[in-house]
């Protein structure tokens, strides 16, 4: 999709229950469905994507397959969202497989790389893209529960992964997280989230150093406003109207926009990049 065809604000204002469906959305996300060309960058590689039914993971996914990557498409219970995902992929000619089920539980997670190994032959590259997310105004307003739950999603699950991935992984594999720009630039109202962001930046360097003599990379993206099910699922509708108004691009980005980011750590064009942080924003600085 050309920069003059891609959607500016104002956005309809929309409001989903959580964790929100991108058919619903006004207007619907970019994946990179019809414009995403690959390469043969990941040929013969097998990824491991968690929350790859929607949003940026339905956009990593799409653009794996197109470079030759079989795909594990882990998801939560978005099962029409994920059929979708799986239908791009094997369009693409390449295997996709589809796993439900909760990634705070390290059960799971040591079940979803071998289940990885086990049907798709091994494991190349993870992506620890699954989050969770919700908006308050007020500290008193976060549960107990919701905190833990936040944590549980974005970070214990990433290293529950890592952990059970590692042992499998190659020379010349790859871990790739998504993190944030709330990670250097927290928002209040994201401030469970925000924090979790902050430690899969740390998670990410430490895990870099640590693998390193594995032969295994580690690095992570930092998007900026993306326009994905989590914005009409978690935010106020009022605000949803003017998202990623505030970038020097002045809109909010769209997942297929961060697909390349990627495909680069995953590929042999990021054969010296370990430990980093790439910033996707809009022109927010990472400050």
């Amino acid at each position: 999709m050309s920069e003059e065809r891609r959607p500016t604000p104002p956005y309809p204002e929309q409001r989903q229950e959580p964790p929100g469906k991108t058919t619903r959305m006004q207007p619907v996300p970019d994946h990179g469905e019809y414009s995403y060309r690959g390469n043969g960058r990941l040929e013969g590689k097998v990824a491991l994507i968690t929350g790859a039914d929607s949003g940026i993971g339905k956009a990593v996914a799409i653009a794996f397959a197109r470079e030759g990557a079989d795909v594990l498409i882990s998801f939560l219970d978005e099962t029409e969202d994920a059929e979708d995902t799986a239908r791009w992929i094997r369009d693409a000619g390449r295997r996709a497989v589809m796993v439900p089920g909760d990634i705070t539980s390290e059960e799971h997670c040591k079940d979803l790389v071998q289940h990885t190994v086990r049907e798709l032959g091994s494991i190349d590259v993870l992506v620890n893209n699954a989050a969770f997310q919700r908006t308050y105004s007020d500290i008193a307003d976060i549960t107990v529960e919701e905190w833990d739950r936040t944590f549980h999603t974005n970070i214990h699950a990433p290293f529950f992964l890592s952990k059970a991935a590692i042992p499998y992984m190659r020379p010349g594999s790859s871990i790739i997280n998504t993190t944030s720009i709330q990670s250097r630039q927290p928002s209040s109202h994201l401030l469970a989230y925000a924090s979790t962001k902050g430690a899969v930046s740390n998670f990410t360097a430490g895990l870099a150093e640590m693998v390193a003599e594995k032969g295994i990379r580690v690095n992570a993206v930092a998007p900026g406003p993306i326009w994905t099910p989590l914005i009409p699922s978690t935010m106020p509708p009022e605000k949803t109207t003017t998202f990623g108004q505030q970038t020097l691009i002045g809109r909010a980005g769209q997942p297929a926009e961060l697909a390349g980011a990627y495909v680069l750590l995953a590929s042999d064009l990021g054969s010296f990049m370990t430990g980093a942080v790439v910033p996707v924003t809009g022109g927010e600085i990472m400050i």
